[in-house]
């Protein structure tokens, strides 16, 4: 088959690419930075995913039988905001459709909402909606929180901070869940979903949850770097998280991202489809998860 996945050269649609590669399959990318390095010695072609013209989305889309999605965007800078990429999506999908693109894989968030008051998860929701009424099947993945690969932001930036200051702010009392899923785990579902016929939706997760709290306990004692835990309110925290934000320049943590965390949307109410259990992967990694900061602004933005 033709494969097309927006992003093969960033994250998550890397380790996707990278297993449709490994089955023989043709494998494109759509991606807004067509001059990164190749990841694949030139064996996935790049072209533009360029949102304002339409005609070119679909002449790229022209032949592709399966196109795998995970286009969109962490927190508003300039014009480049979650409403817009609500927006952005649905222009995808609709060149999809009109390609002859026949199935869609479509990687979304975890208990999306159409009624919740975060962009990000009715964003997702409002995503979702256009997939599923595009004509095209389709398998929709509601991933949480990604870990692996050296890429992964939130997991690899607790672990930063741990390393280099003598305390930790948790955003309330940290009894708010968390379900960490290996990238490579949701690129086996997405692939598995690439060659289904079904139409489904599932949540990519993995096989075992904590609290925030934790969470943050069991990173630093496997890292060597204990920390005091110091509950504060959750506004409070978020203005440490955005002083700090300063010095790295990036956006650490944003205001959505706390009340997501705190609403308990970063778990599953349902059955796990990950399998790579989140201590064995960061006993495997202790000594370079959090080495380096992972910047969002300069993953997606330099």
């Amino acid at each position: 088959m033709k494969i097309a996945v927006t992003g093969a050269f960033s994250y998550s649609g890397k380790y996707i690419a990278k297993r449709l590669l490994e089955k023989g399959e043709e494998v494109i990318t759509l991606t807004n930075h067509p001059n990164r390095p190749n990841p694949f010695n030139g064996k996935v072609s790049a072209f533009p995913l360029n949102f304002a013209n339409e005609t070119e989305l679909i002449e790229n889309l022209r032949g592709v039988d399966v196109l795998v999605n995970t286009y969109w965007v962490r927190f508003d800078k300039g014009t480049n905001t979650q409403p817009q990429a609500v927006e952005n999506t649905r222009v995808l999908v609709q060149a999809a459709t009109k390609a002859g693109v026949k199935r869609m894989v479509h990687i979304s968030i975890a208990n999306p909402s159409a009624d919740s008051h975060l962009p990000y998860y009715w964003g997702k929701a409002a995503n979702e909606k256009a997939v599923t009424d595009s004509g095209m099947s389709y398998a929709i993945l509601r991933p949480t929180v990604l870990v692996g690969g050296g890429e992964d932001i939130l997991i690899n930036n607790i672990a930063f901070l741990l390393r280099r200051f003598p305390f930790f702010f948790i955003p309330g009392d940290g009894s708010y869940g968390i379900q960490p899923v290996h990238v490579d785990d949701l690129a086996k579902l997405a692939v598995d979903g690439v060659y289904s016929k079904e139409n489904y939706v599932i949540d990519a997760v993995g096989p075992d949850s904590y609290t925030f709290k934790d969470l943050v306990n069991l990173v630093g004692d496997t890292i060597g770097v204990k920390r005091p835990l110091i509950s504060v309110p959750p506004r409070l925290a978020l203005l440490a998280a955005q002083f700090l934000s300063l010095f790295v320049n990036d956006v650490i943590l944003t205001p959505e991202e706390v009340d997501g965390l705190m609403a308990n949307l970063l778990v599953s109410k349902k059955s796990a489809h990950g399998e790579t259990a989140f201590k064995d992967w960061l006993k495997e990694n202790r000594k370079t998860v959090g080495v380096h900061y992972a910047s969002e602004l300069k993953k997606h933005y330099q």
